[in-house]
């Protein structure tokens, strides 16, 4: 238990370190590039912060435990919207629920919807018997590309972007670029043994991979989506937190296409504990909940914490709970 907690704790850190370059790369180049903060949020930041799911999550599936990988992603869209919480809570005195803009409502009903497919998917547990993967995980892809051309076309940050000055090829835009691909080489080469050592934690503390991968595992790989939420709101840049953490979440989904791919024998989805649906729903509350809070500030309301935000982490914890009972954990239930 030793060594596999300390190597969660140094590849936890440096899937951390990588992911925030990475993200502060991709900043810089849709700066250079000339595209709004909203869809960057939602897409480049998004991508960017969620590199650490995708490595994590198919290195799981890789060492047998699917149940570990399928946990982070809807764990990692729980987190976002713990972070969401968070930063409305602490930052009473900016509003960041009053200051987003309510487009982000498109993107919010992207992810509830993708979070909500999923979900089903796995109470479904569809065979397709002859095939290499499952068609789950093609639907949630093709949903996530058109529900993003819905996004571009509802951008309000700073009009076409073929109406903005665009740099090309500068030496910025390549420095961003090389420290863009280390960072994700960094993410790739760390994975493995973060998905490792978590899956260790898991059988041998009889928690289970479904809970561990929900909460501490989902945690940690959320942590550069924290990390930019932070950096964005010292900016004042509040659509580019808001929309990366919605953003994230709706690309989550998009990870069990390339877990499909590395799982053999068919659908990933029908070897999922059904706890995961639960998982899945508490997102789609949550997500909810903040899309809630962010149209409703029109509504002029002021106090001193957002009441959004006490409520969205009541109903984390709650969940937590509710995980934890109904999950299985057993030590020997690694899928």
């Amino acid at each position: 238990m030793t060594i596999a907690l300390a190597v969660f704790v140094a590849a936890g850190m440096l899937l951390v370190l990588a992911g925030t370059v990475q993200t502060r790369a991709a900043d810089a180049i849709a700066e250079i590039t000339g595209l709004g903060r909203l869809f960057v949020g939602s897409l480049l930041l998004a991508a960017a912060t969620s590199m650490p799911e995708l490595a994590t999550d198919v290195s799981a599936v890789r060492f047998g435990a699917v149940n570990l990988g399928a946990g982070d992603l809807f764990g990692s869209s729980l987190a976002n919207m713990l972070i969401l919480a968070a930063i409305g809570y602490v930052s009473a005195g900016t509003p960041v629920f009053r200051a987003a803009t309510p487009i982000h409502a498109v993107t919010a009903c992207l992810a509830i919807v993708l979070n909500a497919a999923a979900g089903v998917f796995v109470l479904a547990r569809l065979e397709q018997p002859g095939w290499p993967i499952g068609i789950e995980s093609p639907l949630l892809v093709a949903g996530f590309v058109v529900g993003m051309r819905i996004v571009y076309t509802h951008r309000t940050d700073g009009g076409p972007v073929e109406d903005r000055p665009t740099r090309r090829w500068t030496p910025h835009l390549r420095r961003a670029l090389l420290r863009f691909s280390l960072a994700g080489a960094g993410l790739l080469v760390t994975a493995p043994a973060f998905a490792w050592s978590a899956k260790r934690i898991a059988e041998l503390s009889g928690l289970g991979t479904t809970f561990v991968g929900t909460w501490l595992v989902g945690l940690a790989t959320s942590m550069p989506e924290m990390v930019t939420a932070v950096a964005a709101l010292r900016l004042g840049a509040v659509d580019l937190a808001v929309g990366n953490l919605f953003g994230s979440n709706a690309l989550n989904m998009v990870v069990f296409f390339a877990m499909d791919l590395a799982y053999p024998g068919g659908s990933i989805f029908a070897a999922l504990d059904p706890a995961h649906a639960l998982s899945a729903l508490l997102a789609v509350v949550l997500m909810a909940l903040g899309l809630a809070a962010i149209v409703l500030r029109s509504e002029g309301r002021r106090s001193l914490l957002e009441p959004g935000s006490a409520l969205m982490i009541a109903v984390y914890l709650s969940g937590l709970v509710l995980l934890y009972t109904f999950a299985d954990r057993a030590a020997g239930a690694v899928r």
